[in-house]
């Protein structure tokens, strides 16, 4: 059932894409709007608090409606739970954004390129040089997919496995967008202590799953190079998590993302190789097709996985 469900959601997705403003996010943010203003204390023991609950009451809300489905009508439960899929998994919820700068780059407008990677970051980016640009649009594409695709996918396998139904998929939606929304504002709030609930939460949770991810990349991509630069040099791309996605990435595609080499020149790692990111070479817009690739063979390879749980259940 799993399989079918996530087929058929991630079809209806790319069918039809969710607006941003649609009923059911503006819903789930609305809650932990509620949540972040009602249980914000301050104390380390009421982060946590509100924390869980504006991630898990949603999640385990929906595994019982599946339960309470199931026991009615495996087609009702079947249906809620492609439509839970469809509304936290799917790629056209970030790919315009990437798709309209990879149009400006290869028309040559960077101006525009650059305008619209601010839009979607919402950062400054006028003065970004060009292989930069590349770089970080390749970065925020793969961690974008990561996020909205195979991290999702990966939370739901856990808790589908238990027989938490969807729980993984919002569960893991939730702590995602908490990680961040719950960033200090110019009025001071959240708490200290809902922010580090937050951030620490997002890293707990995403633990596995980056690494699913980043194993899937390695897989359909360079795998030596990628495993060795995951090994060696996760920890110079970008901190936690990212960090272990990034190097996997950049090692799959040959390409260098993050300043990965010092001023020293290359660095031993502990299992006594060398790596040398200069070995990399500088992001070219070819890559911005590479990386494409290396999302969509990533997906085939999570549907063919799926494939085999699925009739390897059919066959006990």
């Amino acid at each position: 059932m799993s399989f079918f469900a996530i087929l058929i959601a991630l079809l209806l997705e790319q069918a039809r894409p969710l607006a941003h403003d649609n009923a059911v996010h503006s819903a789930l943010r609305a809650w932990t709007r509620i949540v972040r203003r009602n249980l914000d204390a301050g104390e380390t023991v009421q982060g946590w608090m509100a924390w869980a609950l504006a991630a898990g009451l949603p999640a385990l809300l929906s595994a019982l409606v599946y339960w309470g489905l199931w026991r009615f009508s495996t087609v009702l439960a079947f249906v809620w739970l492609v439509a839970v899929l469809y509304v936290t998994v799917g790629f056209r919820q970030f790919s315009h954004h990437f798709t309209d700068i990879r149009q400006a780059l290869e028309t040559g407008d960077e101006r525009g390129a650059r305008e619209k990677l601010a839009k979607w970051l919402r950062v400054e980016a006028a003065s970004l040089p060009r292989t930069e640009l590349l770089r970080q649009v390749i970065e925020q594409a793969v961690l974008a997919a990561h996020r909205h695709v195979f991290g999702v996918l990966t939370c739901f396998g856990v808790f589908w496995v238990l027989g938490l139904g969807p729980f993984g998929a919002l569960f893991y939606r939730m702590v995602e967008y908490l990680a961040r929304n719950w960033r200090e504002r110019a009025d001071g709030t959240p708490s200290e202590a809902m922010r580090s609930a937050a951030q620490k939460g997002w890293q707990v949770v995403d633990f596995i799953p980056v690494r699913v991810t980043a194993l899937g990349f390695a897989i359909v991509g360079n795998f030596e190079e990628s495993v060795a630069t995951w090994r060696g040099e996760a920890a110079r791309f970008a901190p936690g998590n990212d960090g272990v996605l990034l190097a996997a990435t950049s090692g799959a595609l040959g390409v260098r993302l993050s300043q990965t080499v010092d001023a020293d020149g290359p660095e031993a790692n502990d299992l006594g190789g060398v790596f040398d990111g200069a070995a990399r070479t500088e992001p070219q817009i070819s890559h911005l097709a590479s990386a494409v690739g290396l999302v969509w063979r990533s997906v085939v390879l999570w549907m063919l996985l799926l494939v085999l749980l699925t009739l390897a259940r059919w066959q006990v």
